[in-house]
């Protein structure tokens, strides 16, 4: 019984992620009304937006949670 469910839970789970690629990427081919896409970022724009800032953030986010544990007094 267990290898019948299996079977089913495979073949639905394949069903499923084979139409989610096939319908998709068809719809973005076409424009919709009043789409104005701006123009595109350059390769420094991309790195400083997508890595360096959450990198700053996250440093900055741990400073602030060290900042009580940072010095002890003996």
């Amino acid at each position: 019984m267990d290898k019948r469910n299996a079977l089913r839970a495979g073949a639905v789970c394949a069903t499923v992620t084979l139409m989610m690629l096939l319908s998709s990427p068809a719809m973005a081919l076409t424009r919709d009304d009043g789409d104005d896409p701006g123009t595109g970022l350059s390769v420094g724009q991309t790195v400083g937006l997508y890595v360096l800032i959450p990198l700053a953030a996250f440093a900055i986010i741990a400073g602030l949670a060290a900042l009580p544990y940072g010095k002890k007094k003996k």
